[in-house]
């Protein structure tokens, strides 16, 4: 096993490795998409890789994964400009994880075609040490078992988030609400929420899961917006309109990487904060959806990302 920026040289202890402000932990994979209108090949895909394209436009990011032998590491560079450590990612002998599937008519709902894990079946994350006292730590929706493995390995970051797949609530919720109860903010979808609580009502069910441990919780309703729900109530967050939407893949990974990476960039981890981040990274995912993977995001600028967010937030206020 081999760690991606191995061949580099080492560094003396007079130039330790800078400590990534936010931490993500998650999948690094290969997906072929196929929508209504085209099919995209294979495109580079994992929540930690379309959470650290989001989150590196406002700070830096450690990454940690793993990928086989056979990954196109040289398609990681535009990351690696960007702040992106990748230091976290492991590389193992075998084939790397791959996704393939079909979204149906309107992009309401998608069908997987096939899920090949490969190294990623036993992936055992291992931070490395300088990984270890990030201001945020990210843990993408991966099993509750390794979740906990990783908080288990940090110093208590300023921040905890995280999030889960209903497949995990359903085959390992025990180990599942512990994390939960060690988190800060936990991002859902509406069938999470009343998967756990139970409550059909959103806005109850948010409230239920506050009672379980974490401070915040964003409930992710896709092109209808999200809503956070806090001490300070219910702030809603609208979606920036796009009339030709390629893929949606990634896009609430990227959507909690801009929240992550603007409140890390901010400094202060408050509620006010998560509400000026939800609105930024609404334009986040506005542009992943226009191309596949992580090509929707990957060539905007920073002045273009500051325009979108003008004419989004001209859009929500009220006259």
């Amino acid at each position: 096993m081999k760690k991606i920026a191995s061949a580099r040289k080492a560094r003396t202890i007079s130039n330790p490795p800078a400590i990534p402000s936010v931490v993500v932990v998650g999948s690094v994979a290969q997906d072929i998409i196929h929508t209504p209108f085209t099919s995209s090949g294979l495109v580079l895909g994992g929540s930690a890789v379309h959470f650290s394209n989001a989150a590196s436009f406002f700070t830096s990011v450690g990454m940690v994964g793993v990928v086989g032998d056979d990954y196109p590491l040289k398609d990681l560079d535009f990351l690696r400009k960007r702040k992106v450590d990748l230091s976290g990612v492991d590389v193992k002998p075998g084939p790397s994880f791959l996704w393939e599937g079909r979204y149906l008519e309107n992009f309401l709902s998608r069908e997987t075609i096939r899920t090949e894990l490969g190294v990623f079946a036993d992936f055992k994350p291992n931070l490395p040490q300088h990984y270890r006292s990030p201001k945020i730590l990210f843990l993408a929706a991966i099993h509750p078992q390794l979740q906990q493995q990783v908080l288990n390995q940090v110093h208590r970051p300023n921040m905890v988030a995280i999030d889960t797949f209903k497949l995990w609530i359903d085959v390992a919720k025990p180990e599942f609400l512990k994390v939960l109860k060690r988190s800060d903010l936990f991002f859902a979808n509406d069938d999470e929420v009343r998967w756990l609580t139970g409550e059909h009502n959103l806005f109850k069910g948010a409230q239920a899961l506050r009672k379980m441990g974490p401070k915040w919780i964003i409930v992710k309703k896709g092109e209808h917006g999200s809503f956070l729900m806090g001490e300070q109530g219910i702030f809603l967050s609208n979606t920036y309109p796009i009339s030709d939407v390629v893929d949606p893949t990634g896009a609430g990974d990227a959507y909690a990487g801009g929240i992550m990476g603007h409140l890390a960039a901010e400094g202060r981890l408050t509620e006010n904060g998560i509400r000026r981040a939800m609105g930024w990274a609404s334009v986040i995912g506005s542009f992943y959806v226009e191309g596949f993977g992580p090509d929707g995001l990957k060539q905007v600028t920073r002045t273009q990302l500051q325009k979108r967010y003008r004419d989004f937030y001209r859009m929500i206020q009220v006259p």
